[in-house]
């Protein structure tokens, strides 16, 4: 009877020592890292101390190796963002491709007066002598362009409300939401500038006197122009994209919050989105219409080189086209086909945008559960 009473204080004794040896493990552990001393605990209290020298190092590795959750979702949104931005982009353009077209050809000829049955009548022109294919001719370096500029710009937007805490924790900053936008679309449009020069080339010209593929429009104004030449226009697209970018993103954002603010919905449906974006189109091109003009007219001008001719600067284009054709017919010369298809593009790309963000993101965390699970 005395020796089974005696068998518990052993016991005790043993998880004394036990527990003294844990300590002093922890205690060694602990002059090689805090995280290498919790596992040696750890483990020690089950197994002994002999036991948590093996296992302390499988930890550190798979610390160092994977990365955390927090980045792992970080570079999933930015994925994320690229995706709907491209897909966002390339149907909005392909959808209004005809009517862009005919709007260049009417923004570069000073000879020929805009209206909407001239533009009818273009259209007609062009379905009857190359086809109804040649309504969407220079879209391939269209989409050459729009995929990687959409994809930029939209990335970039979110990236840029973090950095400036846009509207965070509730907060209306309304003029950091334009700068945002601004800052996005100057982000965008510096890293894709040559592919819409390219783009304007090609749509004014016909395959059999202009450029028959996108590399020809390289190569020829390289060789007949020079490489300079690919960035001509560019400062009035800067200047231009500021008050297009800013305007349209912050007339979606504030409408979007509006409507949560008034129904309490912070995603509408479809068709509110593709009003708000209609709305932020309209509001995008009218700001920014005089300076899309300057631009594409120094993106198609011909320059020769050897008879020393001089590209004009913007302020001597805006000063020549006020002279020979005037603010209606020479600023806005196009503005009413722009009120056509600006809102119809921002309009699918913005809630294009949202819809494909949305899915990709619903994805992404269901993926992530059944990892987990």
């Amino acid at each position: 009877m005395s020796r089974l009473l005696e068998k518990p204080n052993i016991a005790m004794s043993i998880k004394s020592t036990g527990s003294q040896l844990s300590s002093t493990a922890a205690t060694t552990a602990t002059g090689a890292g805090t995280a290498a001393a919790a596992a040696s605990t750890d483990v020690e209290d089950e197994d002994g101390a002999h036991g948590a020298h093996q296992v302390t190092e499988t930890p550190a590795n798979t610390a160092n190796t994977s990365p955390s959750p927090r980045v792992r979702t970080n570079i999933d949104q930015v994925v994320i963002s690229l995706v709907s931005g491209a897909a966002a982009g390339a149907l909005a353009k392909t959808v209004i491709a005809p009517l862009d077209r005919t709007k260049i050809n009417f923004q570069i000829r000073k000879d020929v007066p805009f209206s909407f049955r001239a533009s009818l009548r273009y259209l007609q022109h062009t379905y009857a002598n190359e086809g109804v294919l040649a309504l969407w001719r220079g879209n391939s370096a269209t989409m050459a362009r729009i995929v990687p500029y959409a994809a930029i710009q939209f990335t970039a937007h979110e990236q840029w409300r973090r950095i400036l805490q846009v509207d965070k924790d509730g907060s209306n900053t309304k003029l950091r939401r334009f700068v945002a936008g601004s800052l996005a679309g100057i982000t965008s449009q510096s890293l894709t500038y040559p592919l819409d020069l390219a783009r304007a080339r090609m749509a004014v010209t016909d395959r059999y006197t202009g450029y028959r593929t996108l590399r020809q429009v390289f190569a020829k104004i390289w060789v007949e122009e020079g490489p300079r030449t690919l960035y001509r226009g560019y400062w009035a697209t800067v200047l231009g994209v500021i008050p297009y970018a800013g305007t349209s993103f912050f007339t979606y954002e504030t409408l979007k919050r509006e409507y949560h603010e008034m129904v309490g919905n912070n995603k509408p449906n479809t068709l509110v989105s593709l009003a708000f974006g209609a709305a932020a189109g309209a509001a995008g091109q009218t700001a920014s219409y005089p300076l899309d003009i300057v631009r594409r007219r120094m993106q198609t001008m011909r320059v020769n080189e050897a008879n020393n001719e001089r590209c004009p600067t913007i302020l001597e284009t805006l000063s020549k086209i006020y002279r020979e054709e005037g603010i209606k017919n020479g600023f806005y010369k196009g503005l009413s086909m722009n009120w056509l298809k600006g809102p119809i593009a921002v309009g699918i790309s913005f809630s294009t945008y949202d819809l494909i963000k949305a899915w990709l993101r619903e994805l992404s965390h269901l993926k992530r559960g059944r990892l987990e699970d």
